[in-house]
Protein backbone atom coordinates (compact mmCIF):
# COMPACT_ATOMS: atom_id res chain seq x y z
CA UNK A 1 0.00 0.00 0.00
CA UNK A 2 1.39 3.48 -0.97
CA UNK A 3 1.51 6.80 1.06
CA UNK A 4 -1.29 7.81 -1.47
CA UNK A 5 -3.56 4.80 -0.57
CA UNK A 6 -4.08 5.69 3.03
CA UNK A 7 -6.25 7.73 5.02
CA UNK A 8 -5.11 11.07 6.28
CA UNK A 9 -4.45 11.05 10.37
CA UNK A 10 -7.93 11.62 11.99
CA UNK A 11 -6.95 15.20 13.40
CA UNK A 12 -5.72 16.42 10.08
CA UNK A 13 -9.31 15.02 8.19
CA UNK A 14 -11.23 16.52 10.93
CA UNK A 15 -9.23 20.05 10.94
CA UNK A 16 -9.75 19.99 6.89
CA UNK A 17 -13.54 19.32 7.55
CA UNK A 18 -14.89 20.63 10.48
CA UNK A 19 -16.02 24.10 8.72
CA UNK A 20 -17.87 22.84 6.29
CA UNK A 21 -19.94 20.78 9.14
CA UNK A 22 -20.31 23.10 11.38
CA UNK A 23 -22.08 25.37 8.57
CA UNK A 24 -24.21 22.65 7.60
CA UNK A 25 -25.08 21.39 10.88
CA UNK A 26 -25.38 25.36 12.09
CA UNK A 27 -28.04 25.76 8.53
CA UNK A 28 -30.08 22.15 9.47
CA UNK A 29 -30.79 22.64 13.18
CA UNK A 30 -30.96 25.14 15.66
CA UNK A 31 -28.32 26.76 17.56
CA UNK A 32 -28.77 25.14 20.85
CA UNK A 33 -28.92 21.88 19.06
CA UNK A 34 -25.68 22.30 16.92
CA UNK A 35 -22.95 21.97 18.84
CA UNK A 36 -24.10 18.36 20.13
CA UNK A 37 -24.84 17.28 16.34
CA UNK A 38 -21.33 18.80 15.46
CA UNK A 39 -19.74 16.56 18.44
CA UNK A 40 -22.16 13.43 17.22
CA UNK A 41 -21.37 13.89 13.63
CA UNK A 42 -17.19 13.06 14.59
CA UNK A 43 -17.50 11.03 17.11
CA UNK A 44 -19.36 9.00 14.88
CA UNK A 45 -16.72 9.37 11.88
CA UNK A 46 -13.97 8.50 14.69
CA UNK A 47 -15.41 5.21 15.39
CA UNK A 48 -15.98 4.53 11.87
CA UNK A 49 -12.89 6.14 10.65
CA UNK A 50 -10.73 2.80 10.25
CA UNK A 51 -13.12 0.83 8.59
CA UNK A 52 -13.30 3.40 5.70
CA UNK A 53 -11.74 2.65 2.53
CA UNK A 54 -8.97 4.61 1.50
CA UNK A 55 -10.20 5.64 -1.67
CA UNK A 56 -13.74 7.24 -0.26
CA UNK A 57 -14.63 10.92 -0.28
CA UNK A 58 -14.36 12.09 2.94
CA UNK A 59 -16.13 15.36 2.65
CA UNK A 60 -19.00 14.00 1.33
CA UNK A 61 -18.84 10.96 3.97
CA UNK A 62 -18.60 12.76 6.89
CA UNK A 63 -21.63 15.55 5.69
CA UNK A 64 -23.64 12.15 5.45
CA UNK A 65 -23.19 11.62 9.14
CA UNK A 66 -23.71 15.22 10.14
CA UNK A 67 -27.12 14.41 7.82
CA UNK A 68 -27.99 11.88 9.38
CA UNK A 69 -27.39 13.39 13.16
CA UNK A 70 -29.34 16.78 11.51
CA UNK A 71 -32.34 14.42 10.92
CA UNK A 72 -31.96 12.67 14.68
CA UNK A 73 -31.95 15.86 15.99
CA UNK A 74 -35.24 16.86 14.05
CA UNK A 75 -36.83 13.71 15.30
CA UNK A 76 -35.97 14.25 18.76
CA UNK A 77 -37.80 17.44 18.78
CA UNK A 78 -40.43 16.39 16.99
CA UNK A 79 -40.62 13.53 20.29
CA UNK A 80 -39.75 16.54 23.07
CA UNK A 81 -42.52 18.03 25.06
CA UNK A 82 -42.39 21.79 25.36
CA UNK A 83 -41.28 22.49 29.37
CA UNK A 84 -43.57 25.89 29.60
CA UNK A 85 -47.06 26.85 30.45
CA UNK A 86 -47.81 28.77 27.59
CA UNK A 87 -46.24 27.43 24.56
CA UNK A 88 -47.87 30.31 22.05
CA UNK A 89 -45.76 32.50 24.08
CA UNK A 90 -42.64 30.96 22.66
CA UNK A 91 -43.75 29.65 19.45
CA UNK A 92 -41.45 31.82 17.04
CA UNK A 93 -44.49 31.51 14.39
CA UNK A 94 -46.80 33.23 15.67
CA UNK A 95 -44.24 36.43 16.36
CA UNK A 96 -46.49 39.02 15.13
CA UNK A 97 -43.46 41.16 14.08
CA UNK A 98 -41.81 40.19 10.68
CA UNK A 99 -38.64 38.73 10.61
CA UNK A 100 -35.90 40.13 8.51
CA UNK A 101 -35.19 38.61 4.96
CA UNK A 102 -32.47 36.05 5.95
CA UNK A 103 -34.34 35.30 8.91
CA UNK A 104 -37.55 34.58 6.47
CA UNK A 105 -35.20 32.58 3.84
CA UNK A 106 -34.07 30.25 6.73
CA UNK A 107 -37.34 29.70 8.18
CA UNK A 108 -38.77 28.92 4.45
CA UNK A 109 -35.73 26.09 4.13
CA UNK A 110 -36.05 24.69 7.72
CA UNK A 111 -40.07 24.19 6.14
CA UNK A 112 -38.96 22.09 3.31
CA UNK A 113 -39.03 18.88 3.35
CA UNK A 114 -35.76 16.74 4.73
CA UNK A 115 -34.29 15.72 1.28
CA UNK A 116 -35.05 19.18 -0.19
CA UNK A 117 -33.53 21.02 3.03
CA UNK A 118 -30.83 18.62 2.90
CA UNK A 119 -30.14 19.04 -0.21
CA UNK A 120 -30.84 23.08 -0.42
CA UNK A 121 -28.10 23.84 2.52
CA UNK A 122 -25.59 21.24 1.39
CA UNK A 123 -25.74 23.61 -2.27
CA UNK A 124 -25.32 26.34 -1.01
CA UNK A 125 -24.24 26.07 2.12
CA UNK A 126 -21.30 23.43 1.51
CA UNK A 127 -21.28 24.47 -1.81
CA UNK A 128 -21.23 20.37 -3.08
CA UNK A 129 -21.56 19.08 -6.33
CA UNK A 130 -24.51 17.40 -7.25
CA UNK A 131 -22.56 13.78 -7.14
CA UNK A 132 -21.61 14.73 -3.53
CA UNK A 133 -25.08 15.76 -2.48
CA UNK A 134 -26.65 12.49 -3.68
CA UNK A 135 -24.15 10.76 -1.43
CA UNK A 136 -24.60 13.11 1.44
CA UNK A 137 -28.51 12.15 1.38
CA UNK A 138 -28.35 8.52 -0.31
CA UNK A 139 -29.46 8.59 -3.58
CA UNK A 140 -29.19 9.03 -7.05
CA UNK A 141 -27.41 12.15 -8.60
CA UNK A 142 -30.53 12.85 -10.39
CA UNK A 143 -33.10 12.34 -7.06
CA UNK A 144 -30.27 15.03 -5.76
CA UNK A 145 -30.68 17.25 -8.88
CA UNK A 146 -34.90 16.96 -8.22
CA UNK A 147 -34.95 17.48 -5.18
CA UNK A 148 -32.54 20.79 -4.84
CA UNK A 149 -34.72 22.32 -8.15
CA UNK A 150 -38.09 21.25 -5.84
CA UNK A 151 -36.55 22.89 -2.93
CA UNK A 152 -35.21 25.79 -4.58
CA UNK A 153 -39.08 26.20 -6.33
CA UNK A 154 -40.76 25.93 -2.92
CA UNK A 155 -38.80 28.96 -1.73
CA UNK A 156 -39.04 30.85 -4.50
CA UNK A 157 -42.85 30.64 -3.95
CA UNK A 158 -42.18 31.69 -0.20
CA UNK A 159 -39.66 34.12 0.17
CA UNK A 160 -40.03 37.19 -2.16
CA UNK A 161 -36.85 37.88 -4.52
Amino acid sequence: MSVSDELPPFQRFLDGHRDAVWRFILSSVSRNEAEDCFQETFIAALRAYPRLRADSNLRAWVLTIAHRKALDAHRARARGAVPVADPAAVDGRSAPSAPARDEALWDAVGELPARQRSAVVLRYVADLPHRDIAAAIGCSEEAARRSLHEGLRRLRKVVPA
